[in-house]
């Protein structure tokens, strides 16, 4: 056994119904005092910012962050002269602190409302004119996460449903991306086990805290695993979709997932048999497919607005992003019938 595993430097709280006087202690331990508190609901993030001296409050929030949202929030950090980030949302949100610390180098202090995981990784994602750009920066790392279960509370089920598809969708492609390891493989077996306990949970008793905190642990595990073994074909296809057709993030991770666990899984018969074991199933795919049904998920990205005359576009641009090193060979056919496959809400073969 050989290989190199490099382990994210950054703080980790799960402090559920504590968030505000976490980062308030956060924030004096960076030593900050002027505080840009980033989020597109004003109003539910300001509890959490009770203790903290916020300098300014920015809304301003995309998904996909594109490229002239993150310069006007460039500009307003810039003006109030900010010495720290507090970011309170989703990915979205998440993303757009990534974005001004990645040319400004101010430390973040983010406070996750889904379970999209981007605030655990070092990667960040801009999107300009319809295509979108993904790197990864140690600058953008947030130095810490507050993670509390009691603030999902108020995420309606659907969006939790595809929230935390997402997060499977990191466990994934951590099993096969290009710089995976056994401690990859390793967290994110254990995130799968996790979000396939609490997001069942989630859907049946939506304010309970207990479902909530076992899906978020999981989504943690999820993102760090995905931070070290990298993006795989399954994320290639979602940014393409995204960045060029502005669909939904979380919702068509949650429609494409299948379709590419079905391609890869038979290729590595191994990691199919050991993700099956972490959903409880026969195999990865009867799983995941289980978990779908349980909660409802959406299953066709023609319902979240992608239209047929858009599928041929996006075929040539997944091609060129795929990684060479996915299971199974990338080709434009496989690509072309997974995508109307995924566009129909056929089952995925």
């Amino acid at each position: 056994m050989q290989f190199t595993h490099d382990w994210l430097p950054q703080r980790i709280r799960f402090a559920t119904g504590g968030a505000a006087g976490a980062v308030a202690e956060e924030v004096r331990r960076l030593g900050a005092s002027r505080v840009m508190a980033i989020a597109s609901d004003q109003t539910r993030a300001t509890p959490v910012l009770a203790d903290v001296p916020v300098e300014v409050f920015h809304t301003d929030v995309a998904m996909h962050v594109p490229v002239e949202v993150a310069e006007r929030a460039r500009s307003v950090a810039h003006d109030h002269d900010v010495d720290v980030l507090v970011s309170v949302g989703g990915g979205s949100t998440t993303g757009l602190a990534k974005a001004i610390a990645l040319t400004t180098g101010l430390p973040i202090v983010a406070v996750p409302t889904t379970y999209a995981g981007s605030e655990a990784t070092d990667v960040w994602g801009l999107t300009d004119q319809g295509r979108k750009t993904t790197g990864a920066d140690s600058r953008v790392l947030p130095r810490c996460v507050v993670y509390d279960a009691s603030l999902m509370l108020s995420l309606p089920v659907p969006t939790s449903v595809a929230s935390g598809f997402n997060a499977l969708a990191h466990c994934v492609d951590s099993m096969w991306a290009t710089r995976t390891d056994p401690i990859d493989r390793a967290l994110a077996l254990e995130g799968i086990r996790a979000v396939r306990d609490g997001l069942p949970r989630v859907v049946e008793e939506p304010m309970e805290l207990a479902g909530r905190e076992q899906t978020l642990y999981g989504a943690y595990l999820a993102a760090v695993a995905f931070a070290s073994a990298g993006s795989g074909l399954h994320h290639k296809i979602c940014h393409v979709l995204g960045g060029m057709f502005g669909l939904p993030h979380a919702e068509t991770h949650t429609v494409v997932l299948p379709h590419v666990l079905a391609l890869n899984a038979p290729a590595v018969p191994d990691l199919d048999r050991r993700m099956a074991e972490a959903f409880g199933a026969e195999s990865a795919l009867t799983g995941l497919l289980a978990l779908r049904d349980e909660t409802d998920a959406p299953t066709s990205l023609r319902d979240l607005g992608l239209r047929a005359d858009d599928v041929p576009k996006a075929v040539p641009v997944i091609l060129d992003a795929a990684p060479p090193s996915n299971p199974t060979p990338v080709t434009t056919e496989n690509i072309e019938a997974l995508l109307w496959a995924a566009w129909e809400g056929k089952e995925p073969a």
